[in-house]
């Protein structure tokens, strides 16, 4: 873990953002900011000379485009960073690829009189300082053979920070007739659309928002919308359904990955398998128990591939998980879980 104070350096073409991120971050003092960089060249002399812990870094900038200049630092010198964005379209389609290229995590920028702006950077900073970065080098999975038959009736996945890499490394290696699968993903609110639409493009099943009370279905994969509802899995007959339920917080999230493991527990029962997957804090810890006791099959990354071994941490300290699994081995170890021919996920 890193001693304080964090070093940060600010990347930001705007000189008034710039000052908005010095002002939030320097109001804590285990930060300190460093140093300061208009574009990706003098980003780069400043990483070389101030050596920061985290870089906060702006997509769209002048001589470099940050995507560009993320992927070069992520191969040259892999340094914690985390991306500051506008809530737009472009802006989360950029986002996320930059979560894909190795960025730990993610703000949007303020709109407008929005008061709650940046109300998460210090946290995100803080949990990117002690991060675990590595170059991307994902190789394209292999997709499971043909003959794939499902003894589950859902498959539940929960994560956080690091969860973008994660999701896409498993879910690539699901086949066209995987079992119905519901993924909660803490996310901003605006993002998980754009993610869901990256997930459709480069994976075999069909992935998207889920709708409330669209049943679950084979070769479907069902993503939580971001903020506004918790993502649950509700029996209807002998259907199970997805439900939106826009009540409180649940382990101070909306969705709630407990929210979702605990709904299936109740409504699939031994006939599920759960994941919990890379991100901070103990969201899923207590719902995947829930399913483990309702005689579910349940895993959880392994510390050394997880970008952040929080909730994984959280969830097999309860005594959740059943068996850990690395990041490269996940989506085949959920794969033999739910299958009829296997008689172990180990």
């Amino acid at each position: 873990m890193t001693i304080a104070p964090i070093r940060v350096l600010i990347v930001d073409d705007s000189p008034t953002m710039r000052a908005l991120l010095r002002h939030h971050l320097t109001s804590d003092p285990d930060i300190r900011v460093v140093g300061e960089a208009a574009d990706p060249l003098d980003a780069r002399e400043a990483i070389k000379n101030l050596d920061p812990h985290v870089v906060t870094l702006d997509v769209e900038m002048p001589n470099m485009n940050g995507l560009e200049f993320l992927a070069r630092l992520m191969r040259l010198r892999p340094t914690p960073v985390v991306m500051v964005s506008t809530l737009t379209q472009k802006g989360a389609d950029a986002t996320l690829a930059a979560l894909e290229l190795g960025a730990v995590d993610c703000v949007g920028k303020p709109t407008g009189h929005e008061a709650g702006g940046f109300a998460s950077l210090i946290e995100k900073v803080k949990v990117a300082a002690g991060a675990r970065v590595r170059p991307v080098d994902r190789p394209v999975p292999v997709a499971p053979e043909a003959g794939f038959s499902s003894a589950v009736e859902v498959v539940a996945l929960g994560a956080s920070t690091g969860g973008v890499e994660a999701l896409l490394t498993i879910l690539q290696t699901f086949p066209a007739n995987c079992p119905p699968t519901v993924i909660t993903q803490h996310m901003p609110a605006s993002f998980t659309t754009s993610f869901a639409a990256r997930l459709d493009r480069t994976c075999t099943p069909k992935v998207a928002e889920a709708r409330d009370a669209e049943p679950l279905r084979q070769g479907h994969v069902y993503l939580a919308p971001g903020g506004a509802a918790h993502l649950k899995v509700v029996r209807a007959g002998a259907a199970l359904v997805c439900r939106l339920d826009a009540s409180d917080l649940v382990s101070g999230h909306r969705p709630s990955v407990d929210a979702l493991f605990s709904s299936v527990a109740r409504s699939a029962g031994a006939s599920a398998v759960g994941a919990i997957l890379t991100g901070m804090g103990r969201d899923g810890a207590a719902g995947l128990l829930e399913m483990s006791r309702a005689g579910a099959r349940t895993l959880g990354q392994d510390e050394a591939s997880s970008t952040v071994y929080g909730m994984p941490r959280a969830a097999s300290e309860a005594g959740a998980v059943q068996i850990q699994v690395p990041l490269e081995r996940m989506g085949a170890a959920i794969l033999r879980a739910a299958s009829r021919r296997a008689s172990e996920i180990a």
